[in-house]
């Protein structure tokens, strides 16, 4: 019984440590598309330039809510990109300029609330050079092409008692949505998708296998002991007939 109960903690152990913690958190991808040029790439979590391209891109719901000076449609290229819970859930949109005309700064506009808003704030780069670089790295920094299309550009903030936004057609956001921080969403999207059900299977696979191996050890228990709990009479009872 004691082997048998260190080899099933064995393989629960082994099956426990093998899981991806991605299987468990959510695995997260981001998609990076340049309209114009037609244009795409994307990134794993795991994938070396995903953690640069995030930090470059800055953190979200900092900055102004103003347009910028200068920067207008059909002003500089635009690059949109995308980050996904579960790689299926949009939850932050960046929409880059790398390279507006007469300035050398990167202007970027981050919504976190899609896509319920897209309400955002805009940025600059702190590091424009080396984003430029990673972009072109990823292969979306190409001439404009007839293949492509054109960008959407983000619409002035907007607030609940206004109709739509301007990128999809989704409604303004309630004071609920406002309030919500991009970690907020991302622990509600882990907690409610039910990614971590499939962690009960190793405990009821190591229940029944322990089962079936103690089976036959109640089987020849029972046997040895007697159905009443009491060692059995060695030899046969005898009946007395009288003549």
């Amino acid at each position: 019984m004691a082997a048998l109960a260190v080899a099933l903690t064995a393989a629960l152990a082994a099956m426990l440590l093998s899981a991806s913690g991605a299987s468990a958190g959510g695995p997260t991808s981001v998609l990076v598309v340049s309209p114009e040029s037609g244009q795409s790439s994307s990134l794993y979590f795991s994938d070396k330039k995903y953690g640069p391209l995030e930090s470059l891109l800055g953190k979200p719901d900092q900055g102004r809510r103003e347009e910028p000076p200068g920067l207008g449609i059909g002003v500089g290229r635009q690059l949109n990109v995308t980050w996904l819970l579960h790689d299926v859930l949009p939850w932050r949109v960046d929409r880059v300029y790398p390279d507006s005309p007469g300035t050398k700064d990167v202007w970027i506009h981050t919504a976190t609330h899609v896509p319920d808003s897209y309400n955002g704030y805009w940025h600059k780069a702190r590091k424009p050079a080396e984003l430029r670089a990673l972009l072109k790295d990823l292969g979306v920094m190409g001439e404009r092409s007839q293949k492509g299309g054109s960008p959407i550009f983000p619409a002035p903030w907007q607030t609940p008692d206004r109709s739509k936004e301007a990128l999809g057609g989704a409604p303004a956001p309630s004071s609920r949505d406002v309030g919500q921080s991009a970690a907020e969403r991302a622990s509600a999207a882990r907690s409610d998708d039910g990614v971590d059900w499939w962690w009960a299977i190793p405990g009821l696979a190591a229940g029944g296998a322990l089962a079936l191996g103690l089976r036959p050890l109640a089987g020849g228990l029972s046997r040895r002991r007697g159905s009443g709990g009491t060692p059995p009479d060695p030899e046969p009872r005898q009946q007395l007939i009288d003549n």
